[in-house]
């Protein structure tokens, strides 16, 4: 059996503990809300970063098409961007999959080591996968820092109408 179909045999359980490894990234009672409750509309975040985890994992798995990368790793990275999370703990999540990996198939690496070879080129293309996620995380950075700016700046102009003063005078 190759890592690809052991993975994907293996897909609901890695992905799931991926997921709540992902989880126990936020405080105790947002990680137990994110957890339980399901709905899209009622937990986005949770959902959100559900279909991202899942998404990447598939990516990873069947095509490690770089563009179906990046779209699933900004499903998850754009939140966590935003919710302030340095770049370290912003990207851990990525990471926390080679753990997983190696406990879900621990049995299987102890007695084929062709598969222990795959595994091994797998976390290193996880390894790239990282350094993607980090020119993500600083493009959602720059995004929402270039939208603080014009926010202020589209207040200033708002208050200097009022108050009758020209931009161009200042």
């Amino acid at each position: 059996m190759n890592l690809t179909d052991l993975l994907t045999q293996k897909k609901s359980i890695i992905t799931d503990k991926w997921l709540k490894l992902v989880f126990q990234s936020y405080p105790p009672e947002t990680a137990i809300f994110l957890r339980k409750e399901k709905d899209h509309f009622d937990n986005p975040v949770g959902y959100r970063l559900s279909e991202g985890v899942k998404g990447l994992f598939d990516a990873l798995v069947r095509d490690l098409e770089s563009e179906r990368v990046q779209f699933f790793l900004d499903e998850i990275i754009r939140i966590r961007a935003i919710q302030e999370f340095r770049p370290s703990q912003a990207l851990a999540f990525i990471f926390l999959l080679k753990n997983v990996i190696r406990e879900e198939c621990a049995r299987e690496l102890r007695t084929d080591k062709g598969l222990a070879a795959e595994v091994a080129e797998f976390e290193s293309r996880l390894d790239g996968v990282a350094l993607l996620g980090f020119d993500v995380y600083t493009q959602r950075r720059e995004k929402l820092h270039e939208i603080r700016v014009n926010e202020v700046k589209s207040r200033v102009s708002a208050f200097l109408r009022k108050s009758g003063i020209s931009s161009n005078s200042l």
